[in-house]
């Protein structure tokens, strides 16, 4: 698998050209992965350069750290400018690592640190499947590899050609979307509005994420209004956060709670204004991931959900929105949940209706 997903990656994802340099980020549990990117990267005249976390690193910096959880290193920062892309890999051993991190030290590590990576265009998100995320997904680590291996499209005859027809249908479904003016979501504890017009709706095809399959825009950010509750649960600061319900005016969260994890979404809200407010609305279109798992760069992208992010918006949006975070959480309507445009109803239990959006085989 590793081989066909580090091709996948550099012929589709990330390509690279000869004489750039290429950095990958993950933790030892990847090698698999890191060792044929670093083949492949060599192979197309660039050069890989591994950045490997040992199992607990980031747990033991945010503990330990002191005053650098505010202050980025030159040769940190240095070494990104001199880099001309970047793959960063999930890949943990233990998800839940950084479990006993205050809430609080996390939101100013990420208030500080959040502006050192490449722009957009520039750099994949992506990850490998480890022991440790399948316990968290409740699978084996067999079953666990073969729902990545389909969320990646790597069961297809032509992987790359599967993630090029997904981003034609999702043209054609921005097409659309972008004659909207509000978009509603309504299920068992959501009944949520928001408007949309004038704002650029982005097709998420796998070159930033990857696996990808969503389209996504900012909504204007004081038209969100009503309630709405994420029955997704998902591992957040390595702790789960679970049953979280919002309570929206005029665009800003005012009333919160959670069934698991209040004290860390507390402390994500308090990260800085902007946090209390939505920067993102995306439709999950990859009909490949077919479970939800905890992991929200998969979770985020299910067929038949929709999310919100609170905090950062996407300037390629149109989104105004500035926040240090960025927090993806999932809705799932698969279950007798309705998504709405302009009061017509687009989904209905997961499945969209005729005309709107058409899944490729």
């Amino acid at each position: 698998m590793e081989n066909e997903l580090a091709r996948l990656i550099l012929d589709y994802s990330r390509p690279v050209r000869a004489g750039e340099t290429l950095v990958v980020r993950a933790e030892m549990e990847a090698w698999p992965l890191l060792r044929a990117l670093h083949a492949e990267v060599l192979e197309r005249g660039a050069y890989p350069l591994l950045r490997m976390n040992y199992p607990g690193q980031e747990a033991d910096f945010l503990q330990r750290a002191g005053a650098w959880l505010e202050r980025v290193p030159e040769a940190e920062k240095a070494e990104l400018e001199a880099s001309d892309a970047e793959v960063r890999v999930i890949a943990p051993a233990d998800p839940f690592a950084t479990s006993a991190v205050p809430g609080e030290l996390l939101a100013r590590y990420r208030k500080a640190w959040s502006g050192l990576r490449l722009p957009r265009g520039r750099r994949t998100l992506t990850m490998w499947p480890t022991r440790g995320l399948a316990a968290m997904a409740g699978m084996s680590l067999p079953a666990y590899r073969e729902l990545v291996r389909r969320a990646f499209f790597l069961d297809r005859p032509d992987p790359a050609g599967a993630w090029r027809a997904l981003a034609e249908a999702q043209a054609r479904f921005i097409e659309r979307l972008e004659r909207a003016r509000e978009v509603r979501i309504r299920t068992e504890g959501t009944d949520l509005k928001m408007r949309v017009d004038g704002r650029r709706w982005v097709n998420s095809d796998g070159r930033s994420n990857f696996p990808s399959g969503e389209v996504y825009t900012g909504p204007i950010e004081d038209s969100v209004e009503g309630e709405v509750r994420f029955d997704l649960p998902a591992l957040a600061g390595g702790r789960w956060v679970r049953g979280v319900r919002l309570v929206f005016r005029a665009g800003e969260v005012v009333e919160t709670s959670a069934e698991e994890g209040q004290d860390y979404l507390e402390a994500m809200l308090a990260t800085d204004e902007g946090a209390r407010r939505v920067g993102e609305l995306g439709i999950g279109t990859n009909f490949g991931v077919d479970r939800p798992t905890g992991l929200v760069l998969l979770d985020e992208k299910i067929g038949g959900t929709v999310h919100l992010a609170l905090g950062q918006a996407y300037p390629a949006t149109g989104g105004r929105n500035r926040s240090a975070i960025h927090w993806d959480l999932v809705v799932d309507l698969r279950k007798g949940g309705e998504l709405l445009v302009d009061g017509e109803v687009i989904q209905r239990d997961g499945r969209f209706e005729a005309g709107w959006f058409e899944p490729p085989a």
